[in-house]
């Protein structure tokens, strides 16, 4: 593993401030306590920002050395002085705390006095001796550079580092074993600034966390806060400028998420200058072990029949033919493909067995915990872990969500509909179980007409249909968009069938959905019914086109006789987006900020850094039904 030295360096590469850090290179004569008395801190300083001094402490060594701000508060130290005894006779039920308490010395101070009870109990009627002190207070200054402090309840990460005016990564490399999630009470190391120099949080600002390679003007065009507003909220500027990780405080109203629309394609293959080989690593649940390799039959039976196998296959497909036109490009990839066999136990012990330190980018794995135990594992070297086929439970620093939020999808939907420039009538339909997405639709559309479905009079349940009467009159001529929120497939059969006939003269009804769901996919949902209805709804990703020639479509079906399913089209898509991102900056981190918008086959990435971790991908496609056709909505 790399040294932990080289980790500390990088987490501060884009934030030393000469008036915070110092860089020390250690000398053939030089010893800790030397370098500590040179610069006035002490040796628990040094240590607590270059953990490996302990044990790699030698010449050339580099060295961060802390110069902020601190208090120089005199601190009143004890000693004590041995000035005689006094002879005390045990009682009956006496113990040896209960005595050290009365004569307000320590039990080892009695024990040291009187060998014998290191290995005897007291007994009633024994003589032993008390030592008596006499104590000296001496006054002692120190420069001590970092403290102690305390997590309280909602704080995170983010908070802490405000608090202190540090980034988040020198909060992480004073503190390198540092839980992913804090907990309150869990002890931290900060800088040892006056108190009245923390900063609070103040619930009616927002927060910003600076990103890599990150200036005023990118930030104005994210925020439309000038530099100056900037400096006037967040003083500390005007001395040290912006640094990667830095917390800025920035007005509530205003959202800091890219607007969907306003992000062109990057073509990333023309931006090449980064051409080492890349150090991939492709964790997945093959389960080899479950394959009889000695029975092509069963084999080839396991492939058809087993779902998870069949998905996890066809994204290797995807990747090694990502890794071939990677190479054409000039871009060489080093792939480490591990089983984890959809077992966290053994995910844990291919992080033990392996170094992954050095790698690029690590893809997988499918199963929650697995990918929270890789994320985990890998977030102190910072190696940039993909979420590639799975939404993450947590999304830490390192990590990459490959797939967008629901939430993201339904803002994609619903700013889709009010692009249109006609005035045209919404109306929603839903059953029972939707209606907090109903509602919510309707504050963004308020002129909406709200139709749920009906309820069983005995029970109270849902019923799942509503009576045709209730469409009377509701789509006057023109175009009318028509939300439809249902997860149950009779309901959304019924209702696709009742629009389709209302289709006469001059009425146009345009059917949407905020989240498409297997409702829509029923047997007995009519397609041209969806055609007729021009179907609209967010997605993940878009079919390619069979009109258009594909050099990726053409070799796979060259290869294999069939088109390429889904995921081989998202291994290839998601293995080439990291290949290329990594061939035009030093890291995944540099080459993911959220101006950079790329396509491939069928996928496009647009990454977001959250401020209360990794990054998440915010690209989303609006795609629609088009003559028995799934087409991307214009």
């Amino acid at each position: 593993m790399k040294n932990f030295l080289t980790i500390i360096l990088f987490a501060f590469a884009m934030s030393i401030n000469a008036q915070n850090y110092i860089e020390h290179k250690v000398k053939a004569d030089e010893t800790i306590e030397s370098i500590a008395k040179k610069y006035m801190v002490t040796p628990f300083d040094i240590y607590a920002l270059n953990p490996d001094a302990k044990s790699k402490f030698k010449p050339n060594t580099i060295l961060i050395i802390p110069n902020s701000k601190v208090k120089n508060d005199e601190i009143e130290e004890e000693s004590k002085e041995l000035i005689g005894y006094k002879t005390h006779k045990v009682k009956r039920k006496e113990t040896l705390y209960g005595i050290s308490k009365k004569y307000s010395v320590t039990e080892e101070e009695i024990k040291k006095a009187n060998r014998q009870l290191y290995s005897e109990n007291l007994k009633k009627g024994d003589r032993i001796r008390i030592p008596k002190f006499k104590t000296f207070v001496s006054k002692q200054s120190y420069k001590n550079t970092i403290r102690k402090y305390k997590v309280q309840p909602k704080e995170g990460k983010w908070r802490v580092a405000y608090k202190f005016g540090i980034t988040v990564a020198e909060l992480e490399a004073l503190n390198p074993n540092m839980k992913p999630i804090l907990q309150p009470g869990d002890e931290l190391n900060v800088p040892n600034i006056e108190d009245k120099e923390e900063k609070a949080i103040e619930t009616q600002y927002n927060y910003y966390e600076v990103l890599p390679k990150e200036g005023f003007y990118r930030i104005k065009v994210k925020t439309g806060l000038t530099q100056e507003e900037l400096e006037n909220l967040n003083p500390e500027l005007k001395e040290g400028g912006l640094k990667e990780g830095m917390v800025l405080k920035i007005p509530d109203s205003i959202n800091t998420t890219a607007n969907l629309s306003d992000i062109e394609i990057t073509k990333l293959g023309s931006n090449l200058k980064n051409f080492r080989t890349k150090k991939l690593a492709l964790m997945l649940p093959y389960r080899l072990n479950r394959i009889d390799t000695d029975s092509v039959e069963e084999a080839k039976s396991m492939i058809k029949n087993n779902k998870l196998l069949s998905i996890v296959l066809d994204f290797h497909i995807g990747v090694r033919m990502a890794l071939d036109s990677a190479k054409q490009l000039g871009v060489s990839t080093d792939l480490k493909v591990l089983d984890t066999r959809y077992q966290p136990s053994t995910t844990s012990k291919l992080l033990a067995d392996n170094d992954f330190s050095d790698y690029d980018a690590v893809i997988g794995p499918m199963e929650e915990k697995s990918f929270d135990r890789v994320a985990t594992a890998l977030r102190r070297d910072r190696v940039p872990v993909i979420a590639a086929l799975n939404k993450p439970k947590e999304v830490y620093a390192n990590v990459f969500q490959t797939i967008p939020d629901d939430k993201l999808l339904e803002k994609a939907m619903i700013d889709f509909v009010k692009k249109d420039s006609l005035k045209t009538k919404v109306v929603v339909i839903a059953d029972q179980s939707h209606r907090s997405e109903s509602e919510m639709i309707k504050k963004e559309f308020p002129s909406a007409s709200l139709i749920y479905s009906q309820k069983n009079k005995k029970t109270g349940e849902d019923a799942h249909f509503i009576y045709p009467v209730q469409l009377e009159n509701v789509f006057p001529l023109g175009k009318t968009i028509v939300f439809l929120e249902t997860d149950n497939d009779a309901f959304a059969s019924s209702v696709i069938s009742m629009l389709n006939g209302l289709m006469v003269d001059n009425t146009e009804i345009v059917l949407v959905t905020l989240n498409k769901s297997k409702a829509f996919e029923g047997k007995d949902i009519d397609n041209n019914n969806l055609s007729n209805l021009k179907f609209h709804y967010p997605s993940v990703n878009k079919d390619f086109d069979e009109m258009n020639s594909n050099g990726f479509v053409e070799a796979y079906r060259k290869e294999y006789g069939v088109s390429p399913s889904k995921y081989v089209a998202r291994g290839f898509d998601i293995t080439l987006d990291v290949l290329l991102r990594l061939a035009t900056e030093d890291n995944l981190y540099e080459a993911s900020s959220d101006v950079i918008e790329t396509e491939y086959i069928e996928n496009k990435f647009r990454y977001n850094k959250s401020l209360f971790g990794g990054y998440t991908n915010e690209a989303v496609y609006i795609v629609k039904f088009d003559d028995l056709r799934i087409v991307e909505a214009n």
